[in-house]
């Protein structure tokens, strides 16, 4: 599915019917448009006309109160998300889907971030709506040149745009002169619409903008491959709807831990899984009273460690038995929750297990190396961070675990790595990264680099793979064509190798601090059953997604 948000300048009037004639002249060439007014008033003038005219359903807008409670309350992500699975729903069964965006107005100074939010968000095509009755030509054209430059920081599509209510020839001409300059020189002309006064009612005023519109560009353009690219706010609707169609089982260790118990909650609330919560019950509900939690009915398990250790002795004695595990060492390893849960996920009474608020990675980590072990696939167990940057969320790997991997091992942590991009939705184009870039460089480090490069490609010769590449030449699409003119990779990379665990956990904890970026993980990849840790700073939401993230790797 295909997105165009409609993007008005200016002192725009008509927008709705700027926004229907584009469904009615894309039904019209045979495309299947659904269409969305993701924010605006209840029963709203767009959603009637589109129900009045296709016969369709449009969903519900959010009301602008609750934008605006959004915004004062640091909610902005989750108003996109919010947008993000309204378009879904406008989206069923069509080929495209016209998104309306939101007209200034002094009571909303956030509208013009907003829009341009909305449609990065989206990976829309912008089709902007200019009006020339109550603008000059030049004021039309300047409005459309400064929408421009800020679409084009976002690096979305520009698809054209559409000028309403033209007086006269004359004016016709200069506008489109006028936009033949700087941003806006590269702009389709998709409709220029004269003044009719003779229109009566809001219909009429849709078929006529129909007739006036010339599609021919658009089309061109939305039969051409879209970029695959997953913008945060997009990677995160689809991992909890994910999360949510897996319905799985996951066991917190840390039941008495504030953040780890009110996370749990919001899983249980928003269906993401069914959380098993390891603690004392009576302490557990003290400390949701004091911390106003309340602890729904559905969805959540509290279990008591000590009441259920018991009948996992043997299966850890059975596990660990080539190290001289007994019924009293294992009674004794059982006093540890962690080790409660992990027990619980090997046998498949759980289908994850989320860890580290207040235990250490450490803590968390060896006893599933002890107790599941690796996949019958992997050699290694490593670990991946997944970067929401502002436009693309990007993979990191391996920043948590491995510490001098060899050139098979980072192979192998870059075939991992990219699988598990396929697995949440992101494209894997995977760039081994150095201090060198290609043959520009010499040394033991940059050939180490360059020999898990080739053995990933003997390995998984259908992956998009390069190396040694530096992280400029990976991610910065101008410095790849520089330095590596023939690389598929190169400047588009969205799986991100680090040749060592000090590289790559120094650049993701100074890309996250630095660039104010929020950071899921550390995911672990290679075991045999899904066990996931966390920051002892972990927020909240850090807790939700990584319990989201663990449900969905158990499907």
């Amino acid at each position: 599915m295909k997105t165009l948000f409609v993007a008005p300048t200016g002192d725009i009037q008509s927008l709705s019917s700027i926004s229907l004639a584009l469904v009615d002249a894309l039904n019209a060439a045979g495309i299947k448009v659904g269409f969305v007014r993701p924010i605006g008033e209840d029963n709203n003038r767009s959603e009637k006309l589109y129900r009045e005219l296709f016969n369709d359903e449009t969903p519900l807008p959010i009301l602008e109160g609750a934008v605006n409670q959004a915004i004062r309350s640091n909610q902005y992500d989750e108003l996109l998300e919010d947008i993000v699975g309204r378009v879904a729903e406008a989206g069923k069964n069509h080929d495209v889907v016209v998104v309306e965006g939101l007209t200034y107005n002094n009571s909303r100074p956030y509208t013009h971030d907003l829009n341009a939010d909305i449609a990065r968000t989206l990976c829309a095509g912008v089709v902007f709506a200019g009006n020339s009755l109550a603008n000059t030509p030049e004021e039309v054209a300047a409005h459309f040149d400064l929408n421009a430059y800020i679409y084009s920081e976002s690096h979305i599509w520009l698809a054209g745009y559409i000028i309403n209510h033209v007086k006269d020839p004359s004016a016709i001409a200069k506008t489109i002169t006028y936009c033949q300059t700087d941003f806006c020189k590269s702009l389709e002309v998709l409709g220029i619409i004269p003044e009719n006064k003779a229109l009566t009612d809001d219909l009429e005023a849709i078929r006529f903008i129909t007739q006036h519109l010339d599609i021919q560009s658009l089309l061109k353009q939305l039969k051409e491959p879209s970029a695959n690219r997953m913008p945060p706010s997009a990677f995160r609707y689809k991992l909890i709807k994910s999360a949510q169609a897996a319905d799985r089982r996951i066991v917190l260790p840390e039941g008495e831990e504030p953040r780890t118990l009110r996370a749990a909650t919001i899983c249980a609330e928003r269906g993401i899984a069914r959380c098993v919560l390891l603690g004392d019950k009576a302490k557990i509900k003290t400390i949701a009273k004091d911390n106003n939690i309340i602890i729904p009915d559905h969805g959540i398990e509290i279990l008591d460690p000590k009441d259920i250790a018991e009948q996992y002795v043997a299966g850890f004695v059975e596990r660990r038995a080539h190290r001289g595990a007994t019924e009293e060492t294992a009674r004794e390893a059982l006093k540890d929750s962690v080790v409660v849960g992990t027990m619980m996920l090997a046998v498949g009474d759980v289908d994850g297990l989320v860890s580290g608020a207040v235990h250490t990675t450490a803590d968390t980590i060896r006893p599933a190396f002890q107790l599941i072990g690796t996949d019958k696939n992997s050699k290694l167990v490593s670990s991946i961070f997944f970067m929401l940057m502002k436009d693309q969320v990007h993979v990191y790997g391996d920043c948590a675990v491995n510490p001098t991997p060899t050139p098979e091992q980072l192979a192998d942590i870059a075939i991992q790595s990219a699988e598990s991009a396929k697995i949440f939705g992101i494209e894997p184009r995977v760039a081994m990264l150095s201090y060198s870039t290609g043959t520009s460089g010499a040394g033991e480090e940059v050939e180490k680099v360059a020999k898990a490069t080739e053995i990933a490609k003997e390995k998984a010769p259908e992956l998009l793979i390069d190396g040694p590449l530096q992280f400029d030449a990976a991610s910065v699409l101008s410095v790849g064509k520089q330095k590596a003119p023939n690389s598929k990779v190169a400047g588009r990379a969205t799986v991100f190798i680090f040749p060592d665990l000090n590289t790559g956990n120094i650049t993701y904890k100074a890309v996250q601090r630095s660039a104010n970026v929020v950071c899921i993980g550390p995911m672990l990849q290679g075991l045999a059953k899904p066990v996931n840790d966390l920051s002892r700073g972990a927020l909240v939401d850090d807790i939700v997604y990584t319990i989201a993230i663990t449900a969905l790797q158990g499907s």
